[in-house]
């Protein structure tokens, strides 16, 4: 199976060979940062994704006892992550990785079929890389920019969590509820740009997260 999707990534990498792969570039400065700070010698686990786990910066003080990589890429969609997978998760034989994608998939009218179906090859990966990893796949999230688009996002999740209740070496990490008040967006949560979040909207994906952590 895994031969199988990386040939298909191959032939699509190919047919981009006049162009550069999409954030190669922010891919590549991953790579070089953790070129020297990642211990291979040392249990391993990667939060990956789009933003939301880019911004995420004091991942690693959060959890001090863990060694963690943050190889989240900002504006990436499901597919850019398959394409990226070797570089971003299984370079770091992680015992345990995170996923956030989905988001920006929405909102690029993506329908919730097509993007399971990347998140599905991605794990199909990690488990030829390493049946042992376990894989933690954290919902979209709610915001005020795209709050327009809840009910394709809560379907969305609904698959997720479909996958993850198939598959016991998969996870499903629910930061939507938690993030409302009854039915309305906690607006409080974010910064002005109305899509990311503040220091509390991370410290209440701290309290979702840990438990999968320990």
């Amino acid at each position: 199976m895994r031969y199988l999707i990386v040939m298909l990534l191959a032939v699509c990498m190919m047919g981009r060979a006049q162009d550069s792969l999409p954030f190669e570039a922010e891919v590549a400065e991953i790579q070089k940062k953790y070129d020297t700070l990642w211990d291979a010698s040392k249990e391993t686990i990667v939060f990956t994704g789009s933003s939301s786990v880019r911004l995420w910066k004091d991942l690693a003080t959060i959890f001090p006892e863990q060694q963690i990589v943050n190889s989240g890429f900002g504006g990436s969609q499901a597919s850019d992550l398959l394409i990226h997978s070797e570089k971003l998760i299984l370079r770091f034989n992680p015992k345990k990785v995170f996923i956030y994608e989905g988001d920006n998939d929405i909102s690029s009218k993506k329908k919730p079929k097509r993007i399971i179906a990347d998140i599905q090859q991605i794990i199909a990966l990690v488990k030829e890389h390493n049946k042992a990893t376990q894989i933690v796949l954290l919902s979209a999230k709610p915001s005020i920019a795209r709050w327009h688009l809840r009910r394709k996002y809560r379907r969305l999740n609904r698959r997720i969590r479909e996958i993850c209740e198939r598959d016991t070496n998969l996870a499903f990490a629910n930061v939507w509820d938690i993030m409302l008040n009854g039915r309305k967006l906690r607006t409080d949560l974010f910064i002005a740009d109305g899509l990311h979040m503040n220091a509390k909207g991370y410290a209440l994906w701290q309290e979702v997260i840990t438990k999968y952590i320990k």
